[in-house]
Order: structure tokens, then C-alpha cells, then sequence
């Protein structure tokens, strides 16, 4: 680096010193004004800082608990719903009785 470049350099600094302190500034005023009008802050990966309560969490856990357990039920009742469709077109009968409506089929249009 050479004595123009320096000194380009030197002339940058405040500027660069006013900016990154008007937005730290910024930045803890924001924060203190939430904080005072009662608004939650976000970490980084958008949870809630502050203010947290236990109950909301517990709460939303319960909730989560009782859908789950909704949702599972209803799994189990279509597993078992699939199953009684698949032993019916398993199943040999079906096949003829099927066989049997497609010949009836194809014997009406002959007509």
C-alpha cells in the first residue's frame, strides 16, 4: 500500500466509525423500545427472547399433545380401513364377480 492509498483510507474511517455507531445505536434503541411497549424480541432463528411465560409454552405443548394424539388415532382408523379394502380386492370372489360384470358388460353393447 502506498502513502495515496493511506491516506484514502484514513479520510474512510469516520465514515465508516458514524455509520457502524448510528446502527449500533440504532439497533439498542429498537430493542430498549420493545422491550418498554412490551413487544417480544426474536433470536436469531426467530424464537422468543422476552418476554417468555411458561404458561403460553405449556399451553401450545398441550394443544400440540391433543392434535397428535387426534392425528394418530385417525392414522389407525385409515391403516385399518385400507386393510379391509385390500383383503376385498385380494380376495378371489372379487375377481370373478368383477370378470363376470365386465362379460355382462360386453354382451349388452353386442346387442
Amino acid at each position: 500500500m502506498g502513502p495515496e492509498e493511506l491516506s484514502k483510507l484514513g479520510e474512510l474511517m469516520p465514515l465508516v466509525g458514524t455509520v457502524t455507531i448510528a446502527g449500533v445505536v440504532g439497533w439498542v434503541l429498537t430493542t430498549w423500545m420493545r422491550v418498554r411497549h412490551g413487544y417480544p424480541l426474536d433470536g436469531a432463528w426467530g424464537q422468543a427472547v422476552y418476554p417468555k411465560t411458561a404458561s403460553e409454552e405449556l399451553e401450545r405443548i398441550k394443544l400440540l399433545s391433543q392434535e397428535n394424539a387426534q392425528l394418530r388415532a385417525e392414522l389407525g382408523s385409515v391403516k385399518d380401513r385400507l386393510a379391509n379394502v385390500e383383503r376385498i380386492v385380494t380376495d378371489s370372489g372379487y375377481h370373478l364377480t368383477h370378470e363376470i360384470e365386465a362379460l355382462r358388460g360386453q354382451g349388452s353393447t353386442k346387442q
